[in-house]
């Protein structure tokens, strides 16, 4: 089951709003196994008094699903930001599914997917010249390099924690600036 967390920043987000927003986002939980839950966490901003910028976050425990639309209409963002978190999630299921088609299971990793909030938010003092503005705390979860740009760019960053799966250790996928893709593997010695 889908619940909604909604912030606004210089817009009103009127019951009928809401109302769109929980039916329109709703849409995708046909894309979820039954019984599973998650938390969409959307913001609505106004730019410059012309136009709405809508971001939703739904984080989940194989998949984080992220999108942001920018638009005069506030309905008509809601509309984009649907269709894009609908792209990501059929393109999430067909890399998984045509990547893992021989192994049992695997490929359903989609559908065992259930709510995990990820991130937490939280001020640090000033430190010298170091100020620390937000936190993050997230589960890594073991895949591989390619699941984990995969990952990275459905959520729109230049940088990706995971563990591999195959060595558990910890490493780090990035983005290049000709557009290729880095591998930072981490050791301890």
């Amino acid at each position: 089951m889908l619940q909604f967390n909604i912030k606004t920043d210089n817009v009103e987000a009127t019951p009928a709003v809401r109302d769109y927003i929980e039916k329109k986002i709703g849409k995708i939980e046909r894309y979820f196994p039954e019984g599973a839950s998650a938390t969409a966490m959307v913001n609505l901003k106004a730019i410059n008094h012309s136009q709405t910028k809508v971001e939703v976050t739904i984080p989940m425990k194989n998949l984080t699903l992220r999108g942001e639309e920018s638009h005069i209409e506030l309905y008509a963002a809601i509309d984009l930001i649907v269709s894009k978190l609908e792209r990501q999630i059929r393109k999430y299921k067909t890399k998984v599914n045509r990547k893992f088609r021989d192994r049992d299971g695997i490929g359903m990793a989609f559908a065992a997917a259930e709510n995990e909030l990820r991130s937490q938010n939280e001020e640090a003092e000033d430190e010298d010249d170091l100020t620390i503005v937000r936190t993050k705390q997230f589960d890594l979860k073991p895949m591989d390099e390619e699941e984990a740009v995969l990952q990275m760019n459905m959520l729109g960053h230049d940088f990706f924690v995971f563990t591999d799966a195959e060595s558990n250790g910890t490493n780090i996928v990035y983005k290049r600036k000709d557009g290729s893709y880095g591998l930072i593997e981490t050791s301890s010695s």
